[in-house]
């Protein structure tokens, strides 16, 4: 035989015997189990004591009498009284045996109401199937109980019996049915709350991340641009010894230094007054300011733009920010020449197209994170357009060309971008 121990935190849920290799694993009673076991037992005890019992001695369906045989049923139905939440069934089969053989003797109150409790507790506590089976027989029995003895006495106090049948036996089984109803009607609405709950988290949660994305793609769009015309006018005036192009580079690096400031603190602003969008959003009015700057920054870019007047407020700035980032990465990684902007305006969509030339450098101007094409994708995508980006072949050589197209006629006003 091998010896086996059972792990502390299960010790006060079951106690184990184990044979061999086989564990059979009996169910500690509950405390209010134990509890109704033993008034039950007490008051019947007391109850024989005090020669009390439900029939006389001399009833004809007595057939042991005195009151200690009593005292059988009476421990049995106890005994099943601990198993009435582990084993419903159970106890309810051998309890039906013990208020029968209850029948044969004097009798006992407290049996009774034992047995009244294991039919309650089969319904609350057995399995569905059988909480079912219970109410159908015992509804059965009643009936039986009221109209067989009815039918062969044919005296009106014959009825009694079925009266009782229907206290000890249905009562008791209805009570536990409607219990039941109620405590998985209240488990449902837990769960509901639960799972509501949850939901609302993992909304919470897919806003919070959403709105870091959008305020990221916002601080990288709106500095990047400047920082970026930093970098490479300050390598230029360390690399190159000459005054006036250094103090060139530098009025670039202050006008930049200034403007990315500003647009710092009015995102800075926005965060600290909890407002989810920006007191002035960009729109496509400002592209030519845009390349304005771009033009101080030392590119050669052009405008050329054909857009109706009442475009929505998100396409404006998803626009607005793919052609600023566009022409950030051109300031760091173009080769010299010519940079295009193209917006046309057409069949439902606004398309975006800027071009730059594409060649063999040493590295870029300013240091890049790749940042900028996943936040011009995700704008597009936001708005359900389509973006690419990479080098083309055109009649003026091979070139980077970065193209979106955002929808117009399906966006609204409170789309995010």
């Amino acid at each position: 035989m091998q010896s086996r121990t059972v792990p502390g935190d299960q010790a006060g849920a079951a106690r184990a015997v184990f044979h061999g290799d086989m564990a059979v694993r009996l169910p500690r009673p509950h405390r209010f189990d134990v509890y109704i076991a033993a008034g039950g037992l007490l008051g019947g005890l007391l109850l024989v004591l005090a020669g009390l019992g439900t029939r006389r001695s001399d009833d004809p369906i007595t057939l042991f009498d005195g009151p200690w045989p009593v005292l059988v049923p009476l421990t049995v139905l106890a005994g099943c009284e601990l198993l009435r939440r582990t084993a419903p069934r159970t106890a309810l089969l051998t309890g039906t045996v013990a208020i029968c053989a209850d029948l044969v003797t004097q009798g006992s109150l407290a049996s009774v109401l034992m047995f009244t409790d294991l039919v309650y507790a089969a319904v609350l506590y057995g399995p569905l199937a059988s909480a079912r089976r219970i109410q159908w027989i015992t509804g059965l029995l009643t009936v039986a109980g009221t109209l067989v003895p009815f039918a062969v006495w044919r005296v009106p106090e014959a009825l009694l019996i079925g009266v009782v049948v229907g206290v000890v036996a249905y009562a008791p089984a209805a009570t536990g049915w409607i219990v039941r109803n109620h405590r998985d009607a209240a488990e449902a609405a837990r769960l509901r709350a639960e799972q509501t709950a949850l939901l609302a988290e993992m909304d919470r949660t897919q806003a919070v991340v959403a709105e870091r994305a959008r305020m990221a793609r916002e601080l990288h769009d709106m500095v990047a641009n400047h920082l970026s015309a930093i970098a490479i006018h300050s390598t230029a005036a360390l690399s190159l010894d000459d005054p006036e192009t250094s103090r060139q580079a530098l009025g670039v690096i202050r006008e930049n230094s200034v403007k990315g400031l500003e647009e710092m603190r009015r995102l800075i602003g926005i965060l600290r007054e909890g407002d989810g969008a920006p007191s002035a959003v960009p729109t496509l009015d400002g592209l030519a300011v845009l390349v304005d700057d771009a033009h101080a920054n030392g590119l050669d870019v052009t405008l050329e733009a054909e857009h109706g007047t009442t475009l929505p407020a998100p396409v404006e700035l998803a626009a607005y920010r793919i052609v600023q980032e566009s022409l950030t990465n051109a300031l760091k990684h173009a080769c010299p020449g010519r940079v295009t902007v193209l917006l046309r305006q057409a069949d439902g969509s606004l398309a975006i197209a800027v071009t730059s030339p594409y060649g063999d450098r040493d590295g870029p101007s300013a240091p890049g994170s790749g940042a900028g094409l996943v936040g011009m994708r995700e704008r597009a995508a936001l708005l359900g357009g389509t973006f690419e980006s990479g080098p083309e072949s055109s009649a003026n050589g091979k070139i980077w060309a970065v193209r979106a197209a955002l929808p117009v006629a399906d966006v609204t006003e409170g789309d995010p971008a």
